[in-house]
């Protein structure tokens, strides 16, 4: 029987292809900036007592279970310890803490997540990352999904399973 006579044949559906969906890796959760510019003096010099008594006086438990970046927009010199403090504050409450933006944040929490991965379970695989997804994924995941892809997979594709552009493929 020929195509024809039996229907249409999903090729792709049919194919040994294994799509890799980072979106399956969003973490979901609210994504807080946590920017200590009004904690300055004059805005631009950050008192020790202030600073911790804005660390005493601040309820931490408001970021249960959020994803926090901290950093400070002024144009100051802010000594290190004071994110320290800050992460010490935020340690018992939030989900993540990182130091920097909200992008900062993303791909720290996608590399987490990547991190988790059993890479090995795609050896000799023909995979194609997916190019669309409903959450904004941050190109720095793409790059270490290809990296930890690469000694594994047969090939590393990108797009969708009906249209991909290739990336890799292992020389025979």
């Amino acid at each position: 029987m020929s195509e024809s006579e039996t229907g249409i044949v999903n090729r792709v559906a049919s194919s040994s292809l294994i799509t890799f969906d980072l979106e399956e890796y969003y973490q979901p959760g609210e994504r807080i900036l946590l920017d200590i510019k009004d904690q300055l003096f004059q805005g631009m010099i950050l008192r020790e007592k202030d600073f911790r008594d804005y660390i005493k006086a601040t309820d931490w438990s408001m970021y249960t279970n959020k994803f926090v970046a901290i950093t400070c927009s002024a144009d100051a010199i802010v000594p290190t310890w004071a994110y320290m403090l800050l992460s010490s504050a935020l340690q018992p409450f939030a989900k993540q803490i990182v130091f920097g933006d909200l992008t900062i944040l993303e791909r720290k929490i996608y590399s987490d997540q990547l991190a988790t991965v059993d890479w090995a379970s795609f050896a000799n695989a023909k995979v194609v990352i997916k190019g669309c997804s409903k959450v904004a994924v941050p190109l720095q995941a793409y790059v270490e999904a290809t990296r930890a892809l690469r000694p594994y997979a047969s090939s590393i594709m990108f797009g969708e399973a009906c249209s991909t552009v290739p990336v890799y493929k292992r020389p025979k």
